[in-house]
């Protein structure tokens, strides 16, 4: 099979070299050359955009993750059969899926016509990832879904647990995501305001994505586009 990766942490992150380890060192590395977590399905139509060759088969993009697929899939290697980001270094379950870049990349491999899967890692603060773990459990991830139907217009959301040394090993676990809304919070500082919500405090809904992944499983859900 033929693999492109990408993410929205940047081509620098240890998550994406974590995620071609969990592949057996394959594919081809089109992503953002700078951060662009959050920054939802944005592309860029208006301006050029700059690639930069990082060796063979790795390219740097100036640009958001969904445009990473774009010219991925239509200019650097449209001989594709997977579109693959990850690994995201924080959790992307329930409606996540619409403010994540690392979702959107995929997404928009879905929306091309491709086969695609969007893999994170919830993190537990104030716990920190452990990148082998994540890219063995990806593996066992990957290796299941591909032996799952996939319908058109359909792609893959997976969250990894958090695990660490002494917890019970997660089961892999196909469920629905969470409809819930983030904890919106604030402070205010003059005429400034933060945004001060508590992911870790979210509504679990029993069974959902945020409620697999919280309880120390890796949740797995198919979405539609």
């Amino acid at each position: 099979m033929n693999f492109l990766l990408t993410n929205d942490d940047g081509i620098d992150a240890p998550g994406i070299e974590a995620l071609y380890e969990a592949l057996g060192k394959r594919g081809v590395w089109v992503a953002p050359k700078n951060q662009h977590s959050g920054c939802g399905h944005k592309v860029t139509t208006d301006q050029a955009i700059a690639v930069e060759q990082r060796g063979k088969d790795r390219y740097a993009v100036d640009g958001t993750p969904a445009d990473c697929t774009r010219l991925g899939v239509v200019h650097f290697y449209p001989e594709v059969d997977w579109v693959i980001a990850g690994i995201n270094a924080g959790g992307n379950m329930g409606i996540d899926s619409y403010l994540s870049g690392t979702v959107a990349a995929v997404r928009e491999a879905a929306i091309l016509g491709h086969k695609a899967i969007a893999i994170s890692h919830w993190i537990n603060k104030p716990r920190t990832i452990d990148w082998a773990w994540a890219s063995h459990w990806a593996n066992k991830v990957l290796t299941t879904l591909w032996q799952q139907d996939l319908p058109p217009q359909h792609f893959w959301n997976v969250n990894l647990s958090h695990w660490q040394s002494g917890d019970p090993e997660p089961e892999l676990i196909f469920c629905e995501p969470s409809r819930d809304p983030l904890p919106v919070a604030f402070t205010i500082e003059g005429s400034n305001f933060f945004y001060r919500g508590e992911y870790s405090q979210r509504p679990r809904q029993p069974g959902s994505d945020i409620d697999v992944c919280f309880s120390g499983n890796i949740a797995i859900t198919q979405l539609k586009i």
